[in-house]
Parts: C-alpha cells; structure tokens; sequence
C-alpha cells in the first residue's frame, strides 16, 4: 500500500511511518516542516500545510490511502495566528476533497475521545466537526479516537511537570481529573492494523490504556520517576479556572482558558476498543512501566 501520513514527523506520525514501512508499505510523511524529521531511510518527505489546500493536493495523488494525524495540542493553547477549526476542521476538509478529487478510497482520521461540535473546549468541537466531514465524505473511512498517548518525544508526562512543582504544587481540584493514558508502542500497531483490513471501514474505534490516573496521580509518577516526591495541594475550580483565563494574556505562559474547561472533564473510557484487534487489557503499558518505576504488587484481599 502507498500510503501518504499527513502529520507525519509529529509525536504519533513517526512512531505510525515507521510501523508502516516495516510492514512493507511505501510510505511519505507529509509536513509543514519536513526538513526536521526524524525518520528511517526509506520513507519519503513531502512539505504541505494541510490548512492551505494548494499545498497539499499535489501530494496526495498517487497514494492509495491518507492518514490524518494533523493536530494542535489540546494541553496548550495554539499558537498566535492559528486555531483548532483552522488545524483540525479546514485541514480534514482540505485532505478529504483532495482525496475525492484526487480517487484517493482509504481514508483514517484522527480524533479525540470526547469528540463533539457542541462540546466544551475548541479542541473538541474542532474534532468533533472534522469527524462530520469525514463521515459525509465518499471516502472509505475509519476515525480512531485515542485518549491521551504518551510515550518517548511525547508531550504527557511534560505538560505535568510544567502545570506544576516538585516537592509542594497546587492543581485544579486537587487533581482530580481522570485520564486514561494508552503507550505510544501499543497505539502503534493497532492504527496499522486498523489502516489495512477492509472491514474497518466506517468505524469509529475508541483506544485508552489498562489504567485510569488522575492528574495528582500522573504528576506524583512524573516526579517520582526523578527521586523527588511531591504532595498536591487543591485549588478550587473556579480559581484555577479564572487563573487559567488571565494566564492566556501573559506571554510564555501556554495556558488558556480552554485548559481550564479540559481539566473539569475526565478522559477514559467505560468500552476500550483495543479488544476489538486481539489486544488484551493486561498486555497493554502503564504509564508507571514507561517511566521504568516499580510495578506495584496488587493488593491483597
């Protein structure tokens, strides 16, 4: 299979170019910035905004199948001069039409757990309006919604640490947010598995990890994994959230209030689609595993 990654020299994108081209697979990463790749010999590199649809159409011709990995990160807020409808909605639109135009078939979007045009934060909404696009489009399409990934070159365990401090750290809540975190290395495969069997078409799949953590759980894993301890200290929602609003107006501070809302809602899932591709619960990587900590023993009855 030909397949073009658009989004491919980002966190997920050269993990997925990787599996694919050592699965046999001809495969070009598509990127605004493709020159900074860090990808095996053997996979091609193609320079394209997915929001600008010139730059992009050209390339999609010729390929068999498009993966849509072209993203903002809903854990800060976007840079100056862009937006998630401009990222996530203008560029799915973009990629799905050169698609079409192109008789491109084989198309696999990207989204989020949590997906919705009326949902609570732009990144969701922006999501959940791009799944619209791809679900109307005549393309033969899968969407996948990971919930947070982390791994080696991930973002996860990095965003903790700057929302908060070693030792003593105040969160939203008291942390108490719930996230249920799936291994780069177990997201992987699947996707792959997902991109060359035919009867994933026109489904919508749901992956998370073995686990659910709370923020005050991940941050405590983050600094334990360094030798250092740290005790979370509440603040109430509301605070944070009007914190988080005013932060948005500071430069250099990457939070907003679209963090704040995030933070009021859980990421897991009670339904894990892993199952679906032979993928048992047990097998899957914990975030404590990844960090190279311990494996606690379970509890007695």
């Amino acid at each position: 299979m030909n397949v073009l990654v658009a989004g491919g020299t980002g966190f997920i994108g050269t993990h997925l170019c990787t599996e694919l081209h050592e699965r046999g697979h001809d495969v070009t990463a598509l990127s605004r910035s493709p020159d900074d790749a860090d990808l095996p010999p053997g996979i091609d590199l193609a320079m394209g905004d997915a929001s600008a649809y010139d730059s992009i159409v050209e390339d999609v011709d010729g390929h068999d199948a498009v993966v849509n990995l072209v993203s903002l990160s809903p854990l800060y807020e976007p840079p100056e001069g862009t937006g998630h409808r401009e990222v996530h909605l203008r560029g799915t639109e973009n990629l799905v039409r050169a698609c079409e135009e192109r008789g491109v078939d084989r198309f696999l979007q990207m989204s989020a757990l949590g997906a919705d045009p009326d949902g609570a934060t732009a990144y969701i909404r922006a999501k959940g309006e791009a799944e619209t696009v791809v679900r109307e489009s005549d393309l033969e399409w899968t969407i996948v919604r990971p919930s947070v990934v982390f791994g080696e070159g991930g973002e996860f365990v990095d965003f903790t640490k700057e929302l908060t401090t070693p030792y003593v750290t105040g969160l939203p809540g008291g942390g108490r947010t719930r996230f249920q975190p799936i291994w780069i290395g177990d997201l992987v495969p699947i996707l792959a598995d997902v991109l060359e069997d035919d009867a994933r078409v026109g489904e919508t799949y749901e992956f998370a990890g073995p686990q659910v953590a709370t923020l005050a759980d991940v941050t405590e894993l983050a600094y334990e994994a360094e030798g250092k301890s740290v005790t979370v200290v509440p603040i109430p929602m509301e605070l944070a959230k009007l914190g988080l609003t005013a932060a948005k107006s500071v430069p250099f501070i990457p939070f907003g209030p679209d963090q704040a809302r995030s933070l009021e809602m859980d990421n897991t899932l009670a339904d894990n689609d892993v199952t679906a591709f032979g993928v048992e619960l047990e097998d899957l990587t914990t975030l404590r595993e990844h960090l190279g900590l311990e494996v606690e023993a379970p509890a007695a009855d």
